[in-house]
């Protein structure tokens, strides 16, 4: 009775080690140049066992990215006991660290959304889910359209910013942060229908 279950364990394990590669492969070249063969040759397994686990090229991507983004979700959940501001800025705090671990991944997923529909897609999905967290955080009864929409410049605004940063490194993560919240903050003001909210320290 055992001997099924330890199977499955080690089928969930080797798709768990393959995302994990799939990732740091699909951050390091571009869709293109990724073949299932190749892919296959990086992580040290036939391609026939490759498409044991994932149906096609797309399928094993698209997967990848998805644990990515799983990671990126829970790595910045906000804490529901802090004031909206202090969530906010804890949150923003933990997408920075994310950035500085993984900043080389970070410049080719940004670079690549305006190639690769499905990198484009993931990237829309992760800021729509994101402007609604903050949204609902900030404006708890309903967020006028102004606000949304500064919300929704202000993250295209922070991928740039982020990856000004990668570049340079000549300011730290703190003062990245509290610039992109006085940006926001000022966004907000600017619609006419800021928050109600103290003031960030």
């Amino acid at each position: 009775m055992s001997e099924p279950s330890y199977r499955r364990m080690d089928v969930d394990e080797r798709r768990a080690q393959l995302l994990e590669r799939g990732a740091e492969l699909f951050t390091s070249h571009r869709y293109d140049e990724l073949s299932m063969n190749k892919i296959a040759t990086e992580v040290g397994i036939s391609k026939a066992l490759l498409y044991h686990y994932f149906p096609s090229k797309q399928a094993f991507f698209e997967e990848t990215l998805s644990a990515w983004a799983e990671r990126l979700r829970v790595r910045t959940e906000p804490d529901p006991n802090l004031p909206p501001v202090e969530q906010l800025t804890a949150s923003l705090d933990a997408f920075l660290g994310l950035v500085e671990e993984n900043s080389g991944a970070y410049r080719n997923l940004i670079q690549s959304a305006t190639a690769v529909a499905e990198i484009r897609d993931l990237v829309e999905e992760v800021r729509r889910a994101t402007a609604e967290r903050i949204l609902s955080g900030l404006y708890p009864a309903g967020a006028p359209p102004k606000a949304r929409t500064a919300v929704s410049g202000w993250l295209w605004f922070m991928d740039g910013a982020c990856l000004n940063w990668i570049e340079h490194r000549d300011i730290e993560r703190e003062e990245l942060r509290d610039l992109l919240l006085g940006v926001l903050m000022g966004s907000l003001i600017a619609t006419g229908s800021p928050p109600e909210l103290p003031q960030v320290s």
